[in-house]
């Protein structure tokens, strides 16, 4: 093993600090983009379901209305 002890791979000679900042930097970051990402993706699925929602809605109190409008482009 490269280190004698825990203590001595934890300090990793005197540069421990900087090394397991860098660690849980790394770490806390990581953390973020995923929840952030999963926020995200929650958000944009309740506003897929609304939007589909509100288009059924619309869809069902004018049931012609679609046609209509391929009549009057013609």
């Amino acid at each position: 093993m490269a280190f004698e002890s825990l203590s001595a791979f934890l300090a990793m000679g005197g540069h421990g600090p900087y090394v397991w900042a860098a660690y849980g930097a790394t770490a806390a970051l990581l953390l973020g983009v995923t929840l952030h990402a999963r926020a995200e993706r929650r958000a944009l699925l309740r506003d897929l379901r609304r939007r589909a929602r509100r288009e059924q809605r619309r869809g069902a109190s004018t049931p012609d209305s679609h046609q209509e409008g391929h009549a009057r482009e013609s």
